[in-house]
């Protein structure tokens, strides 16, 4: 690198932060933040995220 430029910063990509859940398409994306980092990204249709919140309301 000559003097002058300058390099982006880099952000470390951990699984630090909040559960996201957002609406992709026809889909819903869900992105949950793991003990050890990184995230688990989960796709949902309407259906299956209508059952998965019937079971975790069951617990």
């Amino acid at each position: 690198m000559t003097r002058g430029e300058h390099m982006a910063a880099m952000k470390p990509r951990t699984g630090d932060g909040p559960m996201e859940v957002t609406k992709e398409g026809r889909c819903i994306v869900m992105r949950v933040p793991l003990e050890g980092g990184g995230r688990l990204v989960v796709e949902l249709t309407n259906d299956e995220a209508e059952t998965l919140g019937d079971q975790l309301k069951a617990i």
